[in-house]
């Protein structure tokens, strides 16, 4: 998928309210849910943080501490006598405010994980859904590579991208509760801390901010490039063998993966190094503090309470600026394909998927183009013209043409993949529309050239798209007899639980074709699209078959697309296209 400077230079506001908008009302409860708790969180932590300095200042000034009129009333309730009791008291309260705290922060880290990978599955299932439902002509526009990149590793991206956004909120309102009692106790060595820290990631992100752009980029890019290459090289695995050329595939995956792991591996690089840094200096300073203390006119016992509350507000603070730091990391670096997998969930259902027509097309009479024309978008030539033909129920019509002449758009304008530019495609008079075009295919099967087969049983293949527990044997054994392939199923050893592999990888040409044609018998359908499906068979098997064709009664209507004119003897009619038109029509001896 091309991505453009102008997508990602949006802004990254602009890309969390297009997640957001595509969350179902069901994960905006969960999202608000998980906000509520770290709220809560966040408060736990700022108690946890603000109770350090009275234990603290009660473990080394206890008198002090009693003293102080704001533990009178606790001195009071709990009858406190001598400053024993006092330190115990402020021991448990400060154990367990710490234990809450952390027990709300690991919790909020179990919402986030659970929301953020139930968020993305969500997405994931609405891209592959819309997909689906696109036009046929979206498809053909496309690389199905981009759809499967999307929908795996760029949804996986969006996963992330939620669990750092929801991160990164949680660690700044926790970097805040930390902050606000250091700031109130120890104002002045608060603010050059926190100011010393931030100055230094905001410098590292000044810096990295451009490498990080470009390494997302590729990203996006190479992640495509990488599954495109597996698919090709996979999907043509014969030609590959035959003319040797592994290496040249292998090199282009290489130069592709290689790109796409140094991009990662400097994202995580940039992502991970600062701590490292950041601790270092953090310890410096509070060296430094502890001398200056030490020696400035305090004593040791004065200077454990500002040390401590610096020492464990920092043991805090610090890896919240790191996830603070890192989660910025994560959105920068994802933000390319994040805006693909928007992209990919923008796609418009068309409206007759929203609301699929009730109305039913009966076919009973004839089929009708009516000069129908059509171009392909981004092309000039016009590849049907002026096409005019009647089809009357039951006929067996014949076509022939050479490559590119219009056969497939003629067949794909037929079936209601495409829908004509001018003229009209009518059933019975009844005018075919993006509306009622669900309602007419379901009077018809296409058996074409290259048959697709799953990795599944025989019987699944035949009664394809029906689940297993709803399929008809004796149905499946019926149309697997009028396509010639029964008594070869029986020879093989699990019969027709036999699993025929990838693409049908493990029977032949021939044996493909057969049960590509017996899938379209099982579903009775009265018209039934034949395009080429009988290329791949020897010529006694064809003769077979289409003996088999012929059988299937005067009600089921048959388009037949054949190489060899000698197929199509049988037909009523046969019409040879070129150019987008029909050059020559009549019976089979008349063509020949």
């Amino acid at each position: 998928m091309n991505i453009s400077d102008s997508k990602v230079s949006i802004g990254y506001f602009s890309i969390y309210r297009r997640v957001y908008y595509h969350l179902s009302r069901q994960k905006r409860k969960q999202f608000l849910f998980l906000a509520i708790v770290i709220i809560l969180a966040t408060f736990s932590e700022f108690l946890s943080i603000a109770s350090i300095v009275p234990f603290l200042g009660a473990l080394t000034t206890p008198e002090k501490i009693m003293n102080e009129p704001f533990f009178g009333f606790l001195i009071q309730i709990f009858e406190i006598t001598t400053s024993d009791r006092l330190v115990l008291l402020l021991s448990i309260f400060f154990a367990l405010v710490t234990i809450f705290s952390a027990f709300l922060r690991l919790f909020v880290l179990w919402l986030n994980t659970r929301f953020s990978f139930s968020a993305g599955a969500d997405l994931g299932i609405d891209i592959y859904k819309k997909t689906l439902y696109q036009p046929y002509i979206v498809h053909c526009m496309r690389n199905s590579s981009e759809v499967i990149n999307g929908i795996s590793n760029k949804t996986n991206g969006v996963v992330a991208a939620l669990n750092t956004v929801l991160s990164m909120i949680s660690a700044f309102l926790l970097t805040l509760a930390i902050f606000i009692p250091m700031l109130i106790f120890e104002t002045k060595i608060s603010l050059i801390t926190f100011l010393s820290f931030g100055t230094l990631y905001g410098a590292i992100i000044l810096f990295t901010k451009k490498r990080l752009y470009q390494h997302s980029l590729a990203t996006a890019v190479e992640s495509g490039n990488v599954l495109k290459t597996l698919q090709e090289g996979l999907g043509g695995i014969r030609d590959i063998l035959i003319d040797g050329t592994q290496n040249a595939f292998a090199n282009i995956f290489h130069q592709s993966d290689l790109r796409l792991k140094h991009a990662q591996a400097q994202i995580m690089i940039i992502g991970n190094s600062p701590r490292v840094v950041i601790e270092t200096i953090a310890i410096v300073l509070i060296m430094i503090l502890a001398f200056k203390l030490t020696n400035g006119g305090k004593g040791i016992t004065e200077a454990i309470a500002p040390l401590g509350t610096i020492a464990f507000g920092s043991q805090r603070l610090l890896p919240l600026l790191q996830q603070l730091y890192h989660a910025w990391v994560g959105i920068r670096s994802s933000q390319a394909s994040l805006t693909d997998a928007l992209d990919l969930l923008d796609q418009p259902m068309p409206d007759y998927m929203l609301s699929p027509s009730v109305e039913s097309i009966d076919f009973n009479k004839s089929i009708r183009f009516d000069d129908v024309q059509y171009s392909y978008p981004g092309s000039n030539k016009v590849t049907l013209e002026q096409f005019s033909l009647e089809i009357p129920k039951g006929m067996k019509l014949g076509i022939i043409g050479s490559t590119g002449s219009g056969k497939s758009t003629f067949l794909d304008i037929f079936m209601g993949l495409l829908i004509p530019e001018n003229g009209k495609l009518s059933i019975d008079d009844k005018t075919i529309t993006p509306y009622n075009v669900v309602a007419w295919q379901k009077n018809l099967v296409h058996v074409p050239q290259s048959i697709f087969l799953a990795d599944c049983t025989i019987s699944e293949n035949i009664a394809f798209g029906i689940s297993k527990d709803k399929i008809d044997q004796s149905l499946v054994i019926e149309a697997a007899k009028k396509a010639h392939i029964h008594e070869t199923i029986l020879t093989w050893e699990k019969g027709y639980q036999t699993v025929i592999g990838e693409r049908g990888i493990r029977i032949s040409g021939g044996q493909r074709q057969r049960i590509g044609i017996a899938r379209a018998l099982y579903k009775k359908a009265n018209v039934i699209v034949f395009d080429e499906a009988t290329s791949a068979l020897d010529f006694n098997t064809e003769e077979s078959i289409m003996k088999s064709i012929d059988e299937l009664g005067e009600d089921v209507t048959i388009l037949l697309v054949a190489h060899r004119i000698s197929t199509l003897k049988n037909c009523d009619l046969i019409i040879k296209i070129e150019n987008g038109r029909i050059v020559k029509s009549g019976k089979y001896d008349e063509m020949v």
